[in-house]
């Protein structure tokens, strides 16, 4: 599998709050990884210094090859990346349709407005309604729609599920799966376990800003006593 996402030796800091520790992963193209944690870890920092919100870093960062690490803040997506953050982000005075179609379209495989209604009914019937309206599912879908319209080729999800009813929650899985299906790209961060399990290839286990272990999903039954010791799950 090509690797579309290189990390190496990556260390970021907080004023002068070492968060991460030297992390290395990589993602392929086309795989759907998820990076396991407790709170506090560095899970979501990992994913900020990736995007390049995080500047006080040191690395490597490669992204089809390209080195992202001297790359702007606000060219990131332009390269192909897409941030869901897990507050979300989205325009809370603007409809749902006004949201999808803000950003701007960095590449032509990027979703059109029947293809994104389609995978997400929710948001047809609430196509005219202000985000202030929508429920925090629909929030969430409304964030992962408006990036798969830009046509990024790598998707970076920050707790999806957090906060979601189960039906919500299941919902999301089923986008995730269909996504993968269509050859989309995808690096999460998530917290309830069974539901990265059912939709992951592949985990990154992480602890005090390291990764320490990184495993397929056919691994995961030999793998629980260590999941259930660090997690808790």
């Amino acid at each position: 599998m090509k690797p579309l996402l290189q990390v190496s030796g990556l260390n970021a800091w907080y004023g002068e709050s070492h968060v991460l520790h030297g992390v290395d992963m990589t993602v392929g193209e086309g795989e759907m990884v998820t990076i396991l944690g407790r709170n506090g870890v560095g899970k979501t920092t990992t994913l900020r210094t990736i995007m390049g919100i995080v500047r006080e870093r040191k690395g490597q960062i490669l992204f089809d090859g390209r080195d992202m690490m001297e790359v702007p803040l606000h060219r990131t997506a332009h390269a192909g990346i897409g941030f869901v953050p897990e507050e979300r982000g989205i325009f809370a005075t603007l409809t749902v349709e006004e949201n999808l179609m803000l950003p701007p379209v960095v590449a032509g495989t990027g979703m059109g407005l029947d293809e994104i209604y389609e995978l997400f009914p929710n948001l047809l019937e609430r196509r005219t309604s202000p985000g202030t309206k929508l429920s925090g599912g629909e929030q969430q879908m409304l964030a992962i729609a408006r990036i798969l319209r830009t046509g990024v080729r790598l998707l970076v999800l920050d707790e999806p599920t957090e906060g979601l009813a189960p039906v919500i929650v299941q919902r999301i899985g089923e986008v995730l799966k269909k996504l993968k299906e269509r050859g989309m790209t995808v690096l999460l961060v998530e917290q309830n376990f069974r539901f990265a399990s059912r939709v992951a290839d592949r985990f990154y286990l992480m602890e005090h800003g390291q990764m320490v272990a990184d495993f397929p999903v056919g691994e995961l039954p030999e793998r629980m006593d260590m999941l259930h010791k660090v997690l808790g799950v």
